[in-house]
């Protein structure tokens, strides 16, 4: 079920199972995945796209083999919170998604999530061509920490 609300999705989780992150590009799929804890993030995978069954097995799998609770889809929107293209393919991709999958799943937006991924590897010193081979599961790292520090927020509000 997809929640467009992460007070939604935050009730739907089911307690002491991970999350993965995704960042859905045209030609890659950045993976990440939290603890159990929902603490941190960190880079799993990137998926290079083939068709959409393809790419749905390979993330299914993923949650599988992480016990995962949940899925969180970085939103690309536009700088001034609309939402262009490539929103709407993030958002049929996760309706596409939802009808294999009983897991929850969400929508973080992920606006500079890129460009702080990059920046981060830059400061690692990485080379270029492996920043061009991690750089998807990283910003996926950040979208998906940007969504656990908010349900950590939420958390401690209740």
């Amino acid at each position: 079920m997809i929640h467009e609300e992460i007070a939604e999705f935050a009730q739907a989780l089911p307690r002491g199972r991970a999350v993965l992150g995704l960042d859905l590009g045209t030609k890659t799929i950045g993976v990440a995945a939290s603890d159990a804890l929902l603490s941190s993030a960190n880079p799993v995978e990137t998926i290079k796209r083939r068709k959409f069954g393809l790419d749905a097995a390979r993330l299914l799998e993923i949650a599988g083999g992480r016990e995962a609770g949940g899925i969180i889809l970085g939103l690309p929107r536009n700088m001034d919170g609309s939402e262009g293209p490539r929103a709407q393919s993030t958002r049929a991709f996760a309706r596409n998604l939802a009808s294999l999958t009983e897991l929850p799943i969400a929508f973080w937006d992920e606006r500079l999530s890129t460009v702080a991924a990059e920046r981060a590897l830059i400061e690692a010193d990485m080379t270029r061509k492996r920043r061009s081979e991690v750089i998807d599961a990283v910003a996926a790292a950040y979208i998906l920490q940007g969504a656990l520090d908010r349900l950590r927020h939420m958390r401690a509000e209740t």
